[in-house]
């Protein structure tokens, strides 16, 4: 379970929201500028809130004693909307850069599965300049999840496709998530999107939840 309770000054306005998050998509919509990104980056503790508190599965990530969790120590998985895949690393070598050597052997088996199930295994040798849009958002998927997070963030890892390839990868997203049951949160600003992948749709608007309501699908 996410537990999610933070406020922050961001430019012209504060983000305060408060939120909790089970085995679930979570889709967090809203104009651009509203903090959405904001609040993955809080979430992922590459910024920190001025105030409140973060949980995930009982760790506190902040908001208690000490300093803030750092972020390479909370178990989180980030795909970013450029992907970020390294360009001199091959499919391979991106995939398991977040697997340390000492946890190899055991993360191979699932590598192994989301080779399979994203059907990347043909493209392990090349490198991102040689692959698709699509093929680098399900290289970006592996490497995400390969060092299996407790959470997976996204932040609208869709929106360079085009429609028929954003459309399988959404499916794709969806399986995903029946095989991990792990929270995820999704950042988009496609209302049909949204509908589909969140099990919950959170709007935003200049920093405050505005509605909350369910997906169709």
């Amino acid at each position: 379970m996410l537990e999610v309770a933070i406020s922050k000054q961001l430019g012209h306005f504060k983000l305060e929201v408060e939120f909790e998050a089970g085995e679930e998509i979570i889709v967090l919509a809203g104009p651009s500028g509203a903090g959405k990104t904001s609040i993955l980056q809080v979430i992922a503790g590459l910024t920190h809130p001025d105030s409140g508190s973060i949980t995930l599965n009982g760790r506190r990530f902040c908001g208690g004693p000490g300093r803030p969790l750092p972020a390479r120590d909370r178990n989180i998985g980030y795909l970013f909307q450029d992907y970020a895949l390294f360009p001199h690393m091959t499919v391979e070598r991106n995939i398991l850069y977040g697997v340390g050597k000492d946890q190899l052997a055991d993360a191979r088996p699932v590598i192994n599965q989301l080779q399979e199930v994203l059907g990347i295994g043909h493209l392990l040798k090349k490198y991102p300049h040689q692959i698709s849009g699509g093929e680098k958002q399900r290289v970006a998927l592996a490497r995400a999840l390969a060092a299996e997070p407790d959470l997976l963030l996204l932040d609208e890892p869709l929106s360079a496709l085009d429609e028929e390839t954003r459309e399988e990868c959404q499916d794709e997203l969806l399986r995903l998530h029946e095989l991990w049951n792990i929270p995820f949160i999704v950042v988009t600003h496609s209302r049909s999107e949204a509908e589909k992948l969140g099990d919950r749709i959170l709007r935003l608007k200049k920093g405050s939840l505005v509605e909350e309501s369910r997906g169709t699908i």
